[in-house]
């Protein structure tokens, strides 16, 4: 495969460490799972947020333990805040780490957008745009910060308005005005859109067996009229499940569980994102199968149902020769950066030999 790699990059997978979010507890050793990223030479540590723990506070907590490795989030939802607020928090991260925030937006779905925040989900792709607007208006600095809307107007206009709401500049002056960016994206006209506007992709459910189809899509972005980027200095982070070991089956099992809910647990029935994007993987007969079973509440059966080969399309399992092998196929397919998980320093430090 004729590799996509922008020549913006150096050459050679970078890795990312991939925290998440909280379960019913606080993790207990995120803070050395993230100084070990960081003197492994990781490039960056995500968080992220769905309705508990939020994305930020934990980067500026930990991260101040660090030294070189990038603070992102993947994903702060964009309906957890409007866009100004979401712009103070990146400036102010980017100021106590010296210039080293990323920030990741998703959109969520509407099981959370509209259950936990209290707001429609519509129109999600234009919301992203003047979303992404206003953020970038914040971070430069060059005059007041207004928006027409429909979905964010500034100052605001509404009958309730007192009149006195002013356009106003960030009392801050950020760090980078071209603090990058990411959008999280699953679906052709959003992965578009990411390459148009931002500065790279987080993609998820997905893997370099769709790398024709995906570049297809990137690349209709890169050629839209006022583009930001190209191929050359755009990022492509990939949420990676990759486990270096000489057992591989107990780490199927393992991993069963986590597809199913993502093929058959997430939003409804009828819209479930993360399910249309395994079905494009080529698995739309196991997609059926697995959401049957776990919305009748037979969740063990539907990990059962999960096949190694849907978990194959998306990860990477085996031993060190296996994995540094299947890397090299990511990073032909245009794929810049890997986003791992890990449960220990020793499985970081091994992640850090493949660099």
């Amino acid at each position: 495969m004729r590799s996509t790699r922008g020549a913006g990059h150096n050459g050679g997978m970078k890795f990312a460490l991939t925290l998440g979010y909280w379960g019913a507890q606080p993790p207990t050793n995120h803070a050395e799972l993230i100084r070990a990223a960081d003197e492994a030479g990781f490039d960056a540590v995500y968080t992220a947020e769905s309705w508990g723990s939020d994305a930020f506070t934990p980067l500026a907590w930990y991260g101040s333990q660090t030294k070189n490795i990038k603070l992102g989030t993947a994903i702060a939802q964009m309906s957890a805040r409007n866009p100004t607020s979401t712009a103070m928090h990146a400036l102010t991260l980017d100021h106590l780490s010296g210039g080293r925030a990323i920030l990741g937006l998703g959109v969520s779905g509407p099981q959370v957008v509209e259950g936990w925040y209290g707001e429609p989900f519509r129109r999600p792709l234009a919301r992203t745009r003047e979303y992404v607007d206003v953020v970038r208006q914040v971070l430069a600095r060059e005059a007041p910060v207004t928006s027409e809307g429909p979905a964010y107007t500034l100052p605001y206009p509404g009958e309730d308005a007192t009149g006195l709401g002013k356009a106003l500049k960030p009392i801050v002056h950020p760090l980078r005005a071209d603090l990058p960016i990411y959008l999280a994206a699953e679906g052709p006209k959003n992965i578009a859109l990411a390459a148009e506007i931002a500065d790279g992709w987080l993609g998820f459910l997905a893997s370099p067996r769709q790398a024709e189809q995906f570049n297809a899509w990137l690349d209709e972005g890169f050629a839209r009229p006022g583009a930001r980027r190209s191929r050359a200095d755009f990022e492509v982070a990939f949420q990676a499940m990759v486990h270096i070991t000489d057992e591989p089956e107990p780490v199927f099992d393992m991993y069963r569980p986590f597809v199913a809910l993502y093929a058959g647990g997430m939003g409804s029935e009828d819209t479930n994102f993360h399910a249309d994007a395994i079905r494009r993987l080529g698995f739309d007969d196991e997609v059926e199968k697995i959401t049957e079973l776990f919305r009748s509440g037979r969740k063990d059966e539907a990990a059962a149902a999960v096949p190694n080969e849907m978990i194959e399309a998306m990860a990477i399992i085996g031993n060190e020769e296996h994995v540094r092998s299947e890397v090299r196929k990511w990073e032909d397919a245009g794929i810049t950066t890997m986003c791992v998980t890990a449960g220990s320093v020793e499985e970081i430090q091994a992640f850090g030999r493949l660099t």
